[in-house]
């Protein structure tokens, strides 16, 4: 803060009036550059494991090679 008897104060430079502004270029108006258009994919379900039934456990399927038990069915050798 000045003290309103220092007059010397006014002399040091920054304590002045302001500078007038000068008169800015007019910037230029900024380019839009076109975006293109983001196509939304298809979601597709992933099997990640082996397929299962609403209750969470493995669907059940017939393979020539087990019985109904799923013992490997033991064929004799010929």
């Amino acid at each position: 803060m000045r003290d309103k008897k220092d007059n010397a104060t006014i002399d040091l430079p920054g304590f002045g009036p302001p500078p007038a502004p000068e008169a800015p270029e007019p910037a230029p108006e900024p380019q839009r550059r076109v975006r293109a258009r983001k196509v939304a994919l298809k979601q597709v379900q992933l099997e990640l494991l082996e397929p299962t039934d609403a209750t969470g456990l493995p669907v059940w399927t017939r393979d020539a090679g087990l019985d109904l038990t799923g013992l490997p069915i033991w064929a004799p050798d010929n």
